[in-house]
């Protein structure tokens, strides 16, 4: 430390004493600080999230589809399977929905820590997160012949606005914090890519320096990913930026070949008279020579350099292309012979940092799920070809659509991805198995890979506690606005404040109200304790109100809870509770979860299912509030009350609806089904707290091990509602039916059977 003077140190006292920040200089007179350059941003904090929360398994997907009852799957001699073609053993590839700080955290410090490092540890981390200000995180969806636009849910909003809602602070501190738990669980030799856009890119660049350090930057990648783009008033904006850093001074790096640039090609060719490799009429090999001095003549037909030109190659030049096959002679008569430019050893140049022959996804494309910021799977190819091998474990913290899992899969590489959208979770979810179809019609391996919870949240709300207050100070914000919280939900449902319960905070018509957390979803966790207080004081009835339910969560827990006495309701909150006149003139719908009907079909010792009804009772706008804000000659979709609804008004104001959920199947976007739900328990790892050796328990549920599905594409809208005949062994089970509708959310129900013998 600096010796201070006098005056120093009485000024320090005196800003101690008033509860005052010291001034910049003082941290390096007081502190041996060697660095020159240091990112600062307001309420900076060295402190990494530690908490470690047990991943439970919600669904294992390792068959795409049985069509036949004797089916076994292409990867039964790869690995252990039991006697219904399951994978028993072997990396498991994982896609896990949640908040990626705590998922980041739990896979650093958890016991799934071991897991990881059994495969090499993770050798690359390739994120796309969400840099763009004034991106608009809606999805479209196609129902009937229309599109109709759904918002974001409250937890993406919530954890949008935490990103962007106080400017570039607070993106950085989200980013800093979860760069260091990744940089933490790369591999030695692992290698980091960050997309980002030209908004944010210097920002970024100064974290990841922060984080990886200096030395540690190998690239900054330029991705031309548009041709022209109209910026008025500045240059069209046509790239990203790919930032490349290493965490060591060792990294994987397997080199590839780039398509050259036209003023490359036309170089290369300078080799060989500026020939570009166009078209040719060909004279044979064998051909009489031509009094051109032992040239072979080639006439060009194209545009360039200028009509009719010949250009004269030497004989044994030619021979030479004609034996390393760099000569295409087309099948069909009369086809023009061309010359292959890339084919030996040229066939093309080491990659360099300009990216010009990726494009984006075309608008036509199959690849195109509706995601603004989906990235080709061309692009991710180049990446995971160059900075990782087969067999090696990758990973992908923003998943979105699912590309880079996509491409991890057809490149066999094991991989984890995760997403706080419950909408991209399920699009990845439909995305993978597709790529599982795709590689088992082709005869190729694949790996299961199974969908994971957080299975217990922290309890914290998100309410905009100011960071920079003192402890006490901060407790008693939080405590204040959590009030405010409840008290707002509380109002919006009409019901009033209770005291004297743990888990409950209202009433409303002789049932008691518990409100899950507003920045996570209600777990398995938080209903058991609801249970347990409703046994401990004889309550039974009770309704849960929760932005977001675990995937999952129901109806196990809801039978669970009838079988003692206990009637819950679980209903979603919707955004309108935010919406203060809404508030005011009641008008705030809290929606059931959905109700699945399904049919079992016995015959024998084989049973197939019918999807026979589906009931939601979403609201997303209102069909008043649409025909008020419409103008002449426009047109609004909104949802109210479980049915989606157009709403246009005419050049002389005349108002129309028409309804576009014609059935209750225009809801439905996929479902599934497992013909033997309790045979794989649901056992969740967790780490002693005093000695910090892992365990295992059960969690008192079952794994759903996905064996049918019929789902929606954006190619192909139909949907099957009865999946095969499955043989089963004789006896009674329980078969469990999975649905997800076109906003992400899940539902499950479970029928019990009697297979063979008298039904």
């Amino acid at each position: 430390m600096a010796r201070l003077t006098e005056q120093e140190q009485q000024e320090i006292v005196r800003f101690i004493e008033a509860d005052k920040p010291l001034p910049e200089k003082y941290r390096f007179l007081l502190f041996e600080d060697k660095r020159e350059v240091e990112l600062v941003w307001n309420g900076k904090t060295n402190e990494v999230c530690n908490v470690v929360l047990p991943f439970q398994t919600i669904e294992q997907v390792d068959e795409p589809r049985a069509e036949k009852a004797e089916e076994t799957p292409a990867q039964a001699e790869l690995f252990s399977t039991d006697s219904r073609g399951r994978q028993l053993k072997g990396w498991t590839n994982k896609l896990i929905w949640g908040d990626n700080k705590l998922i980041l955290s739990s896979l650093k410090n958890g016991p799934l820590r071991e897991q990881i490092e059994a495969q090499g540890g993770l050798k690359l981390i390739y994120i796309d997160p969400p840099f763009d200000v004034g991106a608009d995180f809606s999805m479209d969806i196609d129902i009937g012949g229309d599109t109709f636009t759904k918002k974001p849910n409250i937890l993406e909003e919530i954890a949008y606005r935490d990103t962007w809602g106080k400017g570039a602070d607070s993106f950085i501190a989200m980013i800093y914090e979860r760069l260091i738990l990744m940089r933490d669980l790369l591999a030695d030799d692992g290698s980091i890519y960050v997309h980002t856009g030209p908004n944010v890119n210097h920002l970024m660049r100064s974290v990841l320096d922060d984080v990886f350090g200096q030395g540690n930057h190998l690239n900054e990648i330029i991705w031309r990913r548009a041709f022209a783009h109209n910026d008025s008033g500045q240059c069209g904006k046509i790239h990203d930026a790919i930032l490349l850093y290493s965490k060591g001074s060792k990294w994987i790096w397997n080199e590839v070949l780039q398509k050259p640039s036209p003023e490359y090609i036309e170089q290369f060719f300078d080799q060989f008279d500026k020939v570009r490799g166009e078209r040719y009429n060909r004279l044979p090999l064998d051909a009489p020579r031509h009094g051109d001095g032992g040239n072979l003549v080639y006439e060009w037909k194209g545009a360039w350099p200028s009509p009719g030109r010949t250009w004269a190659y030497k004989r044994a030049q030619m021979e030479k292309f004609h034996d390393e096959a760099r000569i295409h002679y087309p099948k069909k008569i009369g086809g023009k012979p061309r010359l292959k430019l890339f084919e030996s050893e040229h066939k093309g140049m080491v990659l360099q940092d300009i990216w010009t022959d990726i494009n984006k996804i075309h608008n036509q494309s199959n690849e195109l799920l509706g995601y603004a910021t989906q990235k080709p799977e061309s692009l991710l190819q180049r990446i995971i070809n160059v900075s990782s091998n087969e067999g090696d474990l990758i990973a992908d913290f923003f998943c979105g659509s699912g590309t880079t899992a996509a491409v991890a899969e057809k490149l066999g590489r094991k991989w984890i991805v995760s997403d706080l959208g419950k909408f991209a979770v399920h699009t990845t979810r439909k995305r993978m198995i597709g790529v599982q179809r795709g590689l088992k019609a082709e005869g190729q391996d694949y790996r299961a890979f199974e969908i994971l919870n957080l299975g217990k949240y922290e309890r914290q709300h998100y309410v905009g506690v100011n960071p920079n207050l003192r402890e006490e100070q901060r407790r008693q914000q939080l405590e204040e606005k959590e009030k405010a919280f409840l008290d707002l939900i509380l109002r919006a449902y009409r019901a009033e404040r209770t005291d004297g319960f743990t888990s409950f905070q209202g009433k409303r018509a002789g049932r008691l109200v518990a409100i899950g957390p507003v920045n996570m979803p209600v777990s398995r966790l938080f209903v058991e304790e609801i249970i347990l207080e409703c046994r401990k004081k004889h309550i039974t009835k009770v309704d849960i109100l929760g932005f977001e339910f675990e995937m999952g969560l129901f109806p196990n827990v809801l039978d669970e809870a009838r079988a003692k006495g206990i009637d819950i309701a679980p209903k979603y909150i919707p955004a309108d509770v935010f919406d203060k006149r809404a508030v005011e003139k009641n008008q705030v719908v809290f929606h059931d979860v959905a109700f699945i009907e399904v049919k079992p079909h016995v015959k024998g010792n084989s049973v197939a299912v019918e999807l026979t009804d589906f009931s939601v009772f979403y609201s997303q706008d209102s069909i008043a509030n649409a025909e008020a804000a419409l103008k002449n000659k426009s047109s609004r979709i909104v949802v109210e009350k479980g049915q989606i609804v157009k709403v246009s008004k005419d050049k002389d104001g005349i108002v129309t609806r028409e309804m576009l959920t014609q059935s209750w199947t225009d809801w439905i976007d996929y479902w599934s089904v497992d013909f033997d739900f309790e045979s794989k328990r649901e056992i969740v790892r967790t780490q002693k707290p005093d000695t910090g050796e892992s365990e295992e328990a059960w969690t008192g549920d079952y794994i759903f091990e996905n064996e049918w599905q019929s789902f929606r594409t954006k190619k192909d809208r139909s949907l099957e509602l009865t999946s095969v005949l499955h043989e089963c062994t004789p006896g009674r089970r329980k078969i469990a039916v999975k649905v997800v509708d076109i906003f992400g959310n899940d539902t499950m129900t479970i029928v019990d059977v009697s297979v063979g013998g008298k039904q």
